[in-house]
């Protein structure tokens, strides 16, 4: 059980500096031309505040490649993020195409290893199930490596 906890917590971790450095960016940019201060100031909430979190999930959303540095207790790891289309699974190799139907994608594949979890529309299932044409998100940490596909 507590590996399970481990995993999880790792990968709460990752989403969790995904949407932070993402709001922090975004209230950044939002900001930058403001001069003038809203009357809301002197209780902390201003109407860029409330939609920060938005913004962030937008963010997130649009993801296609994101590799984080995250502090644990033993030091520090990087957790890597991919996203797109399943193009192929060739035995431990995953061929993902990342991109949008607008913009030119761009190929890449990932050697997954043979201990990491793989779901398929939240079942447990092993790489081989995972098929051409879904969606899919492979995370990767030093440890541990998550493939979650659904379509």
């Amino acid at each position: 059980m507590g590996r399970i906890r481990q995993n999880w917590k790792l990968g709460a971790v990752a989403a969790s500096c995904m949407v932070i450095g993402a709001g922090a960016g975004a209230s950044m940019i939002g900001s930058a031309g403001a001069a003038t201060t809203s009357s809301n100031a002197a209780t902390g909430t201003t109407a860029a505040h409330a939609h920060r979190g938005l913004r962030a999930r937008r963010l997130l959303g649009r993801t296609v490649h994101g590799e984080f540095v995250v502090a644990t207790k033993h030091g520090f790891v990087t957790v890597t993020v991919d996203r797109g289309r399943v193009q192929s699974v060739n035995g431990q190799q995953l061929t993902l195409t990342e991109g949008t139907k607008t913009q030119t994608p761009k190929t890449v594949t990932l050697t997954i290893p043979t201990n990491a979890k793989v779901r398929d529309n939240k079942k447990l299932v092993s790489l081989a199930d995972v098929k051409a044409g879904q969606r899919a998100m492979v995370v990767q940490a030093p440890q541990h490596t998550w493939v979650i596909a659904r379509g």
